[in-house]
């Protein structure tokens, strides 16, 4: 009976998320768009930080290397939007285990600061006059956001590209969630866990600490490029300054206000990065970034252990 309540409560919840942008302005929907990107960014970084224990300030350049590999696919190959997508993980991929291999040396502050120095550096390279025939300099590159491929209209709103939008990146969201939930309930996921909490025990009982820690750096960037790749087709368009190093530093935001070591905390926290910026600029025109201050200081304080730490004590059974 409670398997069947649960599938229930699931499918009203499916039903929902698919009539929910007929119900809101273009801009609503853009801006649920970027949340459910900043979703799946903040979730890879959880992986690595929350579950792995290994603290990065440069998932903004990952971000970055993902949009631009999917602008440049897009404006200079002739890919399609959704194409660029998987190649954009694979990058990241491959980027990501890449770094991973001195952050087998490296922990705490010291990686934190190896990737913060990743971070300051892209958006400089991504400036380079020698590839700017690719990533269009310091001016960027214009994209144009893919058509509905079909005409529909529901309670007499039509499917608008935003709204196409954004059941492309819920269906790239869903499956990312649904596998990273069994990957930490996976034997994967309890070496991950093993290394962050006991790394000479984990070894000592035949966990390779190498591989895995390289597998995890290499997992949570793919991720993240996809969420870079899934941002540029939102926004139609990149340029060097949007990945500045705040972007590194509103992920990791985001993994602490959703709760660290969680999977569907990132939705909190993506909501905090894509709205709570919004709130403090209409609260005080002068001084946004301090109200924003004040309303982190005010959440962390209320919820040390981010709003899914705050639902885990609410109902102990139910938040994970």
């Amino acid at each position: 009976m409670a398997l069947f309540r649960t599938r229930i409560i699931w499918l009203v919840v499916l039903l929902g998320l698919l009539v929910l942008p007929f119900f809101l302005p273009n801009f609503r929907v853009f801006q649920l768009n970027l949340m459910i990107v900043y979703a799946i960014a903040v979730l890879g970084l959880n992986i690595l930080t929350g579950y792995a224990g290994q603290i990065s300030l440069g998932h903004g350049a990952f971000y970055a290397i993902g949009a631009y590999t999917a602008a440049a696919l897009m404006a200079h190959a002739g890919f399609s939007a959704y194409a660029t997508v998987p190649v954009a993980g694979i990058v990241c991929f491959i980027a990501g285990i890449l770094m991973g291999f001195p952050a087998l040396r490296l922990g705490g502050h010291y990686l934190a600061l190896a990737t913060f120095a990743l971070a300051m550096a892209v958006p400089q390279l991504l400036k380079y006059k020698g590839i700017a025939a690719y990533t269009g300099g310091v001016q960027g590159l214009v994209l144009s956001k893919p058509e509905p491929p079909f005409e529909f209209r529901l309670f007499g709103i039509a499917l608008s590209e935003d709204r196409w939008l954004y059941f492309v990146t819920l269906a790239v969201a869903l499956p990312m969630f649904w596998f990273a939930s069994n990957l930490v309930k996976g034997r994967m996921g309890r070496a991950i866990i093993a290394i962050r909490d006991q790394p000479i025990a984990a070894g000592a009982l035949g966990v390779n600490l190498a591989w895995v820690k390289t597998m995890t750096f290499g997992l949570s960037a793919a991720y993240t490029g996809i969420a870079g790749a899934l941002g540029a087709v939102v926004i139609a368009f990149v340029a060097p300054d949007s990945f500045h190093s705040f972007v590194s530093i509103s992920l990791l935001v985001g993994v602490v206000v959703g709760g660290l070591g969680t999977i569907w905390g990132a939705l909190f926290g993506a909501a905090f990065i894509q709205f709570v910026p919004n709130i403090a600029d209409e609260i005080s025109k002068s001084a946004p970034w301090a109200v924003y201050g004040a309303i982190l200081i005010a959440l962390i304080y209320v919820a040390p252990g981010g709003v899914m730490g705050a639902l885990k004590k609410l109902n102990p059974g139910d938040a994970k």
